[in-house]
């Protein structure tokens, strides 16, 4: 049997992930995509064979390496006959991408219909099948965010037949055992911040007005619609926009026109990845104003950096609980959160010195990496 061997062999299943392996700043790249790449390296680096299945995209072959990670490519997104290509290329080619991979355990994040496709082709081959949740409405029983039927029978299916099921807060495990029937683990996710040695306290800034920060994708699950209401409240504030323009919708069009008619926000569209430390170190806090999230990797960033949340979602509601910030739930309280900690600096850093503190302890890539690879290798005796 392939468990047998004595180094782990780790699939990743994640589509999009080619641009946050890569370096791209090109094609869809989320919280999802930049976990699935930093725990693939950390994972290579600790000793581990990892491989990670995406897109066909980038140059021209169907496999190749980075940082130790092989990544194997499946099919472009984009090929095939509509209502045809779910079963090929799709389907076909990522089973033949599994099957390529050759691993001991697969691993996939967030609620899809491949979930179930993997879980059916491990369960045929006899290889163990780790799930771990990415959004709160992965554990919604009614499935919002999947509005196909095929795609909830599949994730339903992939959920039942996962061998092991990895949680983000005590939430969602709580919603994963009503509404499913199934048990998971609570694991918080890495976040690749800086070290204990490399760590300067920011402080408030003395110069110029303060700024704040969003970042997420311009779309209506992430009601970037009431930061402009903040905005607009608050002239002496700047607010700093991060997040891809693409693709254009009506929605999109229409938040864009409004950004632009208010002259303290910035819309700086996608940016690369190495400029997002001095966004977040010049930044006096970050605003998120999402009703459901899973756990931001944004908020992980900020707190790496010592800077406080505002925000409408606070899970497992540990920024009111840890003093991380402020947890508001309406744009009346993401004003009243943001002065509060402008017009208080023995305020502001003590938020900031409290998300240090908890980034440390609960999410740095030391703290994490461990309880992931017992889960792979109790998935593994599972057999």
């Amino acid at each position: 049997m392939a468990g047998d061997r004595s180094t782990l062999r780790i699939c990743m299943v994640a589509h999009n992930a080619y641009g946050a392996l890569a370096g791209s700043v090109r094609g869809h790249i989320g919280g999802v995509e930049w976990q699935t790449s930093l725990m693939a390296k950390q994972l290579v680096r600790r000793g581990f064979q990892v491989v990670v299945l995406v897109w066909g995209e980038g140059p021209a072959g169907d496999e190749t390496t980075c940082d130790g990670v092989r990544i194997i490519k499946m099919c472009r997104q984009t090929e095939g006959l509509p209502g045809l290509r779910f079963f090929h290329p799709r389907w076909s080619s990522l089973t033949r991408a599994l099957a390529r991979a050759d691993c001991d355990v697969y691993y996939h994040n967030s609620a899809e219909c491949v979930t179930g496709q993997i879980a059916l082709w491990c369960r045929r081959h006899g290889r163990r099948f780790v799930y771990s949740v990415a959004s709160d409405m992965d554990c919604d029983v009614a499935l919002p965010d999947l509005p196909g039927l095929r795609e909830r029978v599949l994730y339903r299916l992939g959920l039942r037949r996962a061998d092991r099921i990895i949680a983000q807060t005590r939430t969602q495990q709580a919603m994963l055992r009503t509404g499913f029937g199934r048990d998971s683990v609570v694991i918080p996710m890495p976040c690749a911040g800086p070290r204990s040695g490399e760590y300067v306290p920011v402080s408030p800034p003395a110069v110029g007005p303060p700024r704040v920060l969003w970042v997420g994708r311009i779309a209506p699950v992430k009601r970037v619609e009431l930061l402009w209401d903040v905005a607009a409240a608050m002239p002496d504030v700047c607010f700093d926009v991060v997040g891809p323009l693409e693709p254009e919708t009506v929605y999109t069009r229409e938040q864009c026109r409004i950004a632009g008619d208010l002259p303290n926000v910035t819309l700086h569209g996608r940016i690369a990845r190495e400029r997002m430390p001095d966004l977040y170190r010049q930044a006096s806090c970050l605003c998120c104003t999402s009703r459901f999230e899973g756990f931001p990797n944004t908020f992980l960033e900020a707190w790496s950096y010592g800077i406080p949340v505002v925000s409408t979602f606070d899970p497992d509601g540990l920024i009111a609980e840890r003093g991380l910030g402020v947890a508001a739930s309406d744009v009346a309280g993401l004003v009243r959160g943001i002065r509060g900690l402008l017009a208080s600096p023995e305020r502001w850093r003590e938020a900031g010195d409290n998300a240090r503190r908890y980034y440390s302890e609960n999410h740095t890539v030391e703290a994490v990496l461990p309880r992931f690879e017992q889960v792979f290798r109790e998935g593994l005796r599972s057999a």
